[in-house]
């Protein structure tokens, strides 16, 4: 990449251990559905909230990671098809649930959701051309409270 004073303000790569733990396999088999090219926060880059890029490219048939959760602070989920000639077209199914209501999402779209508010799981239900999902919010870093019951 370039040098200079803001150099270090361009993020090429995701956070060293960022995500859960993983044995080698594990990384092989997640890295088939999802990678995650980009994530960043303030421990990458001091100041920064963080971000996250993911990239979709198989239906795992687990659904997503995250459990309904809120966070205290306004989030941004964002849902991007990679087809060049209709942007609109998600290239696929995802099924996000926002406080206890299943939406499908077709169409690329951004959701908001204000602190507080409980949010997920996320389904990826069809894939036909990867999917960008992009996850940003104005923390220093990723900090969720998982809903009980």
């Amino acid at each position: 990449m370039s040098e200079g004073k803001y150099a270090g303000n361009i993020i090429d790569r995701a956070k060293e251990g960022f995500g859960p733990p993983e044995t080698p396999e594990q990384a092989r088999k997640r890295e088939e559905h999802v990678t995650f090219p980009i994530y960043v926060d303030e421990e990458v880059v001091p100041g920064a909230y963080y971000f996250m890029a993911a990239w979709w490219k198989k239906i795992t048939g687990e659904g997503s990671p995250a459990e309904e959760h809120d966070h205290e602070f306004d989030e941004y989920l964002v849902f991007l098809g990679t087809n060049p000639q209709d942007p609109n077209d998600l290239g696929g199914e995802v099924e996000l649930w926002i406080g206890g209501e299943k939406h499908m999402l077709t169409k690329s779209c951004a959701v908001f959701i204000p602190a507080g508010l409980k949010h997920a799981p996320i389904y990826f239900r069809k894939i036909e051309r990867p999917i960008w999902y992009l996850a940003t919010g104005p923390a220093d870093r990723y900090k969720k409270a998982i809903a009980k019951g």
